[in-house]
């Protein structure tokens, strides 16, 4: 089996492939097009048993990965965090692409089980999706932020509400307060407002494109209580595909809700895991939290785990971990569904 390592740039790849020892047999640059992709898959095809591997810088790698698996090629996506190590234990000094190529083809080799790319299909729309909202509400945030040192010129001591700056009734309000004002001020406030209007409605529009899909691709995963349309999104868009993933072990590491063992002699402790998909992280968090403050199962197992010794942050972390299997297992119940919706249109 032939591994083909690839470095990839914004316009150009560089591909190295190596035996299954590891020996360099040979490489080639291509320009990052179609076209340079098609060369690369002509040139590789001298090697009838081969797979690809192709470090995981999805925006740079993206087009070259959907080019490979459209041809029915099979590639492995590197975590970028292997590379160091890989150029480190190399004989050749330096940095190049080749070098670089070389070293992704390397690590595939040594490490078994690595992620193997398929086609993006909903769970990338969702997460472009949920990713631009995002952006829109930090920008809206910066706006807001500009506007409230105007009105402190423009009228000190001017309470707006908590949050007021996203509702309609504020902004229509401080429409009416800044025509009583004339000046530079008072028309760049003006138009600050006029701007916080049209992002908060693209804002909510987005919002409920997002809870649309999430209600037609992950109807288990809203089902979870404290899972709300934008954190199911936040899930189905970081996971990209929960069949990568071949436990609920894996997916917990993928996550960093899994705890590092630490040895010692013959005692064995763990630490937090502070690696990890941390926006994932973070949404499972979420859910942990909401559920604190609901009755609800993950409230009563967190107050067993303050009765049994731990700290309330302990038991936090151990829920989380719990909610992290739970989301496996209705991300794996709505794939299931989800793949047999075709094949029963069929029918």
């Amino acid at each position: 089996m032939v591994t083909v390592g690839s470095d990839s740039h914004k316009r150009t790849h560089t591909v190295v492939a190596v035996d299954g020892n590891g020996r360099e047999l040979g490489s080639r640059t291509v320009t990052a097009t179609s076209a340079g992709h098609l060369e690369a898959l002509r040139w590789a095809r001298q090697w009838p048993e081969r797979r690809w591997a192709l470090e995981d810088c999805r925006h740079l790698s993206r087009r070259l990965e959907g080019d490979l698996l459209a041809a029915g090629e099979a590639v492995l996506r590197v975590p970028p965090k292997l590379m160091a190590g890989a150029r480190r234990g190399g004989r050749e000094l330096g940095k190049s692409d080749p070098i670089d190529a070389l070293a992704v083809a390397r690590a595939a080799l040594r490490e078994p089980g690595l992620p193997v790319a398929r086609l993006e299909g909903a769970s990338r729309e969702v997460k472009l999706l949920l990713d631009h909202r995002e952006d829109l509400v930090a920008e809206r945030t910066r706006i807001q932020n500009r506007l409230r040192w105007h009105l402190h010129e423009l009228e000190p001591g001017y309470e707006i509400p908590l949050r007021g700056l996203d509702r309609k009734v504020v902004l229509g309000a401080l429409v009416e307060l800044l025509n009583k004002h004339q000046g530079v001020v008072a028309e760049i406030a003006s138009e600050l407002v006029a701007e916080i209007v049209s992002k908060t409605e693209r804002i909510n529009q987005l919002e409920r494109r997002v809870a649309g899909l999430m209600t037609e691709l992950a109807p288990s995963l809203l089902a979870l209580q404290g899972c709300a349309a934008l954190t199911a999104a936040k899930i189905v868009g970081e996971t990209a595909d929960v069949s990568r993933f071949n436990s609920r072990a894996a997916y917990a590491m993928n996550n960093g809700t899994a705890p590092i063992p630490v040895w010692s002699g013959n005692h064995t402790r763990y630490r937090l895991n502070r690696g990890g998909n941390r926006q994932l992280n973070a949404a499972l968090h979420r859910i942990a939290v909401t559920q604190i403050r609901l009755t609800c199962p993950g409230r009563a197992y967190l107050e067993r785990r303050v009765a049994a010794g731990n700290t309330k942050t302990e038991a936090i972390r151990a829920l989380r971990r719990r909610i992290s299997d739970e989301v496996y297992r209705r991300l794996w119940q709505d794939h299931l569904v989800a793949s047999a919706r075709p094949a029963a249109v069929a029918a």
